[in-house]
């Protein structure tokens, strides 16, 4: 097995951390551009931890032999594990994550997507994540910067540990 996802996987963490760091050091800049900075380092984080989370999924799915390429999102690896008729306790602890409203996993993954609307920051609803409220404003305040930054440490702390968890049951299979 060439396991080329998990070291994707690991690589996209390396990133999201390289990222986070960068974030950081721009939060803590008196430069005149820090508000961009801030606003594109708190993307890339999400898009690294998200890129991550693909690459996860297709790991299990290259550990499982299930075709890696269709593997797309969640749903794509319970379908691919349907057809070869295999079961996973991964899969179920996935699933189980993506669906809790208040679980980290699904709130990063409603940052992520918040990513791709533009909001008008005084017609947009609250929601559920700092994340989200920093990434869907046209022009935030950045009043809640520090606050977003401890929210994705602890995303990428927990993408870490799952990562780990997920791949030492695959070792037993």
């Amino acid at each position: 097995m060439s396991e080329v996802y998990l070291a994707r996987t690991n690589q996209k963490l390396n990133f999201a951390r390289l990222h986070l760091e960068a974030l950081q050091a721009a939060q803590n800049s008196n430069s005149w551009s820090k508000h961009a900075l801030i606003e594109s380092y708190q993307e890339s984080v999400l898009f690294h931890l998200m890129s991550a989370y693909s690459a996860l999924l297709r790991e299990i799915a290259e550990r499982y032999q299930v075709d890696v390429e269709s593997i797309k999102e969640l749903s794509d690896l319970e379908r691919g594990f349907d057809q070869s008729g295999y079961e996973s306790p991964e899969l179920n602890q996935l699933l189980q994550l993506e669906a809790d409203a208040d679980n980290w996993l699904h709130q990063l993954q409603q940052a992520y997507h918040a990513c791709w609307k533009a909001v008008d920051k005084e017609n947009s609803a609250s929601v559920a994540s700092q994340s989200e409220i920093q990434v869907m404003q046209v022009n935030p305040n950045h009043a809640s910067d520090k606050d977003v930054f401890a929210e994705y440490q602890t995303w990428l702390g927990n993408m870490r540990q799952l990562v780990e968890k997920l791949r030492e049951g695959m070792q037993e299979w």
